[in-house]
């Protein structure tokens, strides 16, 4: 049958379009044979009668996956021109560049038959008003779609058989390359080694990706990259080190010489207008497809590595602990709150150096039940939990239950190493019997070589029992060094010498979180502490009042009031021990202002017995008030002097009483009461 006869005026008088499509940038590049045959069909159109003002090419989906049609603007294109009935002919190469997605040929088809549009390829013209040519396309579709899935489906099989036997090139961190054997090793370049070393000593000192950053940035040190891809691709650069590369490569297991496929995977979504999204997810560690420890020299083993990974963990500042800061809040990071269960924030005084607890769900909401607490009381007694726990009694029960742990481990490791014994006896077993079988007798040769490869994996998976087991045992420190510990550890931590930071990282090693908890009484604050073994203890204690003077410093103030200056008692109350409401030494103003508020007056001097009078006896003499006197005092107008207590005593000579009459005199504001109404206070 001529397939022109298909071809009707209707159609020659809509458009023709012909749709080029490619499936990758590659294949655009470098097949190009075939995007020339695609733009040929452009010369098919005008041999089936197409005018060449007719005729529109539609390549906007070059280096276009065909897999999803909703994300081809070109596809797009073709079905809006379509509906609007434009469209007399669709021209394709294939019926797989229309698409290879079984959906989205059908729904192409079902317009197509709607709008009576013809699908034309090279193998002919379908006309989808009829059954035949739609079943005939309908199959050529399916076929193109599982074409694609076996193609897919021997690719990703090749790779992973690669992946598995460690074969698998694919771009390396920096710190590695590929020999001549295609083998992975260390960059030869020392500086580049050197560069790499140092990023993981600084992680190891510092404990955070940050400070990796701060100490490159300290000193100027510089972090190579390797660029891929474009006209610099394999060339070294140099430059600061960004957080963002301190993360990748704690998180590469690449440079713990570990071999790895299979790290993430591809989600897809519906979006709301229909389209299909594509992402990679990360997996977890347990989910690797492959995974081949000592594959290579490494930066650090896999233990360390693994360390490091806890360790970032741990630094997540949204799930867990959050890493230790210079502040000298010793629970910060690790506290939380017992109401809300959030989080429990810090928060400095620079004015007075008071440092608060304070809940941050608090801060942003409706919680009346979370408080704010004092750090000091908080870690003075987290503290003392703390390194009362570490004594040499704590530290033998710690071994014992270490030793009893070990022992337990080194028998489930005998049997392990018994099982793998049996394993292999059962495999050298089996091997035997198949050695021994005639060849001829094909049937009891297959049964015994599938017995033997059951008892080989049999002898794999005990193997790796075992391997996981030893793996597993927890390492033993020395009895020695621990009760060393115990009793250096209160010295160490007094030592002016240790950071705050040092006493929050010896804190966490035991430590695993606080906990604020709910109290009715408001006097009294009770901490739950929570240990890395799962134990927990509970505290109660006295929250500390509104900043009063503790009763003992003011029982010793009243004491030696009368007889003692403001700075002299502020030495005795600094030598007993005692502190202000705040838990701050005394200073002399501070006792003259619980004077103050108190009414415990200091010594005073007796102005008659040396010819001195006070600032009120002055005052009545000349009939002004006080504050006229005190005036000129503070601007140092007139002669007088300051006696033990703070009291202004005025010398009261005829010479100074002269001096005194002529302010009174010179000033207009001043009116002296007569002599008869004069009375000294």
């Amino acid at each position: 049958m001529n397939p022109t006869a298909k071809i009707s005026s209707l159609h020659l008088s809509r458009l023709a379009i012909v749709y080029v499509r490619q499936s990758t940038v590659a294949q655009v590049r470098f097949n190009t044979e075939s995007t020339q045959r695609q733009y040929g069909l452009v010369g098919t159109a005008a041999e089936f009668g197409w005018l060449a003002e007719q005729i529109v090419v539609v390549d906007a989906d070059l280096g276009v996956s065909g897999r999803f049609g909703a994300e081809r603007d070109g596809y797009r294109q073709i079905v809006a021109r379509m509906c609007m009935g434009e469209v007399g002919a669709v021209f394709g190469l294939e019926v797989s560049r229309f698409g290879r997605s079984n959906a989205d040929l059908t729904w192409l088809m079902e317009l197509a038959r709607l709008t009576d549009t013809l699908l034309i390829d090279t193998d002919g013209v379908y006309d989808l008003a009829n059954v035949n040519d739609r079943i005939l396309l309908g199959l050529k579709g399916q076929m193109s779609e599982i074409e694609l899935h076996f193609l897919l489906g021997r690719l990703h099989g090749a790779k992973l058989a690669a992946a598995q036997r460690g074969e698998l090139r694919h771009p390396l961190p920096v710190g590695f390359v590929y020999d001549y054997d295609h083998t992975v090793v260390k960059d030869p370049d020392e500086q580049v080694q050197r560069a790499v070393t140092d990023l993981f000593a600084e992680f190891e000192r510092t404990g955070s990706a940050l400070g990796v950053v701060r100490a490159f940035a300290e000193t100027g040190r510089l972090f190579p990259q390797r660029a891929w891809g474009g006209a610099w691709a394999g060339q070294l650069k140099w430059g600061k080190l960004t957080h963002a590369r301190v993360l990748q490569a704690l998180k590469n297991p690449t440079y713990a010489g570990a071999y790895t496929f299979g790290k993430t995977r591809d989600v897809r979504r519906v979006q709301p207008d229909g389209s299909v999204r594509s992402a990679r997810r990360k997996r977890a560690r347990e989910e690797w497809t492959v995974v081949i420890e000592d594959h290579h020299e490494g930066y650090l083993t896999w233990s360390d590595y693994l360390s490091v990974e806890a360790k970032l963990a741990a630094n997540n500042t949204q799930k867990n602990a959050r890493p230790v800061r210079e502040g000298t809040a010793l629970c910060q990071g690790i506290i939380f709150c017992g109401v809300c269960g959030g989080r429990v924030g810090t928060r400095y005084d620079r004015r007075d150096r008071k440092v608060t607890y304070s809940c941050q769900v608090k801060d942003s909401a409706r919680t009346p039940a979370c408080r704010n607490f004092s750090a000091t009381a908080v870690d003075d007694a987290v503290a003392a939990l703390f390194l009362d726990t570490i004594t040499p009694e704590q530290i033998a029960v710690a071994v014992a239950a270490a030793e009893e742990v070990a022992e337990r481990h080194t028998r489930s490791h005998r049997a392990a190493e018994l099982a793998v014994q049996q394993a292999r006896y059962e495999a050298d077993r089996a091997e035997r019997a198949f050695s021994n079988v005639e060849p001829e007798n094909r049937l009891v040769a297959r049964t015994l070589e599938s017995r033997w490869e059951a008892r080989l994996a049999a002898l794999t998976e005990a193997e790796a029992a075992l391997a996981t087991a030893k793996a597993a045992k927890p390492p033993l420190p020395a009895t020695d060094s621990l009760q060393a510990l115990a009793h250096d550890l209160p010295r160490l931590w007094h030592a002016e010498t240790t950071s705050p930071r040092d006493r929050k990282r010896l804190l966490r090693s035991l430590v695993a979180d606080v906990t604020l908890l709910p109290e009715p009484d408001a006097q009294t604050m009770r901490i739950g502490v929570r240990w890395h073994t799962g134990a927990t203890d509970e505290l109660a204690v006295a929250r500390p009042g509104p900043g009063r003077t503790p009763e003992a410093a003011l029982e010793v103030i009243r004491r030696h009031g009368a007889t003692h200056t403001s700075a002299e008692i502020a030495d005795m109350l600094n030598a007993d021990g005692l502190t202000t409401g705040k838990g701050k030494p005394f200073t002399a103003g501070g006792v003259a202002r619980v004077r103050d508020a108190y009414k415990i007056f200091g010594p005073r001097t007796v102005a008659v017995q040396d010819g001195e009078v006070s600032v009120k006896q002055a005052a009545a003499e000349l009939g002004i008030p006080a504050d006229a006197v005190y005036n000129w005092l503070r601007l140092d107008q007139v002669p007088a002097r300051r006696g033990p207590s703070g009291r202004w005593c005025i010398p009261w000579d005829p010479a100074t009483q002269e001096i005194y009459q002529q302010k009174v005199a010179g000033s207009f504001r001043l009116t002296p009461l007569p002599p008869a109404q004069r009375s000294p206070s």
